[in-house]
């Protein structure tokens, strides 16, 4: 399927971003001289915007194939895009497969945005064919909704004696958010002191229930217990049970409940002397109502039961019922707001910024075919990979993106679609409790 360049417009345009970055970060990552082939496993709503933001960039992916479980997918994101797409068909669950794959196509790099169930049989093949790697979320146990980078970060060996590197966690939340972070650390801060990861969307897409991801993951990822990091130790909650209303700049005041996220786990070990790190998610009424009911009927279960016979997990169910991701986009309307608020001290005075995105809906399926959620996700999973081939982020092991200098990625934020702004707070404003 033939497909010709797309230029690069920015989505989120009407934003403007912080300009100071070094020029040596701005022309290390403008470089042209390389060009790379990647491979992208996974075809749902961020497989489609990675693949057009890698068409996008012609000047660094002379070759990209998609490759999902459901070949139909890839091809219907590859009669999308003006250039030639490689499509092909992968078991990821199986590392046999996905060798058999990248021998095939001979990337440069893997972008993994398939589910997260499927991390380290993806990280093995990679290992065993020796090429470098990147997802944009931590892998999970199927049986149990564990999130935790240690299974991956027990890679951390194998890759550096492999001269390999994997990047964990390159999406929005986790990822940008965390070189949010290494960004206010390096310019803003002395000391920081607590950080509160706020994730916000504002948007309608039109209809009764849907999640803005892979149902399965999203509503195992919520119906968690809630978890922050303070003074040196973790502490629970009951799942959704802490909330507050916090007044998100071009969107307006919205309810915001404390979930785990798994940026936290590695910034509790990467932001220095941090004393408190906490995640926020927005929800509306509406949406908690039917998440309710559907946990007090057994429908969020994760366990098979037995129905006429046959071995039936409830969730996985209920997921072949919802409206599939990657098809709210048409009728999307509305804007995301995620950020971190950031909390410490500079030349010894109490300081307070908050370094966010604000991103578009509507001007997303625009571009991409996709809405926000999905944007947000896959452009930063773009910017990593092409980080990585041009060397500019690149050492052996398995990393998080807060461990690498966070300016040649916040410039490409910028020029990739997802511009930036650093406010500075006065006294009581924009505050959490």
């Amino acid at each position: 399927m033939f497909v010709g360049d797309i230029a690069g417009f920015d989505a989120c345009a009407a934003v403007h971003y912080d300009a100071a970055h070094s020029c040596e970060a701005i022309q290390r990552t403008n470089r042209a001289d390389i060009m790379s082939r990647v491979l992208i496993i996974g075809a749902g709503g961020v497989g489609g915007v990675v693949t057009h933001k890698c068409a996008q960039a012609a000047d660094v992916f002379t070759d990209i194939c998609l490759a999902s479980r459901t070949l139909s997918k890839c091809e219907r994101i590859a009669r999308q895009i003006k250039r030639p797409i490689r499509t092909a068909r992968v078991e990821a669950d199986s590392p046999a497969n996905v060798v058999r794959l990248i021998r095939r196509v001979r990337p440069d790099v893997v972008i993994n945005v398939a589910l997260p169930y499927q991390d380290l049989s993806i990280m093995e093949a990679c290992l065993a064919t020796g090429v470098d790697y990147l997802d944009t979320a931590n892998y999970e146990p199927p049986e149990k909704a564990k999130f935790e980078y240690r299974w991956q970060w027990a890679y951390r060996k194998r890759y550096e004696k492999a001269g390999l590197m994997a990047l964990l966690g390159c999406g929005f939340d986790p990822g940008v958010s965390n070189v949010f972070c290494a960004y206010a650390q390096k310019h803003y801060f002395d000391e920081i002191h607590s950080v509160d990861i706020l994730d916000c969307n504002a948007g309608s897409h039109g209809r009764p229930f849907a999640t803005n991801f892979n149902p399965e993951i999203n509503i195992r990822e919520i119906s968690q217990r809630g978890k922050y990091w303070e003074n040196g130790a973790w502490h629970d909650t009951d799942p959704l049970s802490v909330h507050q209303s916090f007044d998100f700049p071009e969107i307006g005041p919205r309810e915001m409940y404390l979930m785990y996220h798994e940026e936290l786990e590695s910034l509790a070990r990467n932001i220095k002397g941090v004393r408190r790190l906490r995640f926020w998610m927005t929800f509306g009424e509406q949406y908690l109502t039917y998440l309710h009911v559907l946990q007090n009927v057994g429908m969020t279960r994760i366990d098979p039961v037995d129905y006429e016979g046959h071995k039936v997990v409830p969730l996985k169910f209920l997921k072949s019922l919802l409206p599939e991701p990657s098809s709210l986009g048409p009728t999307y309307t509305g804007k995301t707001n995620i950020g971190c608020l950031i909390e410490g001290l500079k030349n010894g005075r109490r300081r307070r910024v908050y370094i966010y995105n604000v991103c578009d809906h509507a001007a997303c399926y625009r571009e991409v075919k996709a809405q926000a959620v999905s944007y947000t996700t896959g452009v930063p999973a773009v910017i990593g990979a092409i980080l990585m081939v041009n060397k500019v982020w690149h050492r052996p092991g398995v990393h998080n993106t807060e461990d690498f200098d966070p300016d040649p990625f916040m410039e490409q934020l910028s020029r990739r679609g997802l511009p930036w702004v650093v406010r500075e707070l006065r006294r009581g404003e924009f505050r959490v409790k």
